[in-house]
């Protein structure tokens, strides 16, 4: 993501927590946020379908 998209996410998510939200709590969501990103990054192209994965399941 490029750094002013980055500073942009960073201000919207900080501004979206709840009046009483602590220092904890904004780091914690962020860090989220940012582990589904690279979550998502890293699977780009090396997915499974769904309907795949149930019919192993299902075996």
């Amino acid at each position: 993501m490029e750094e002013s998209l980055v500073k942009s996410e960073i201000v919207r998510i900080v501004q979206d927590l709840p009046d009483d939200a602590t220092v904890e709590d904004a780091m914690e969501r962020l860090y989220f946020l940012a582990k589904i990103e690279r979550g998502l990054e890293e699977s780009e192209g090396e997915t499974i379908a769904h309907e795949e994965i149930k019919s192993r399941f299902l075996k």
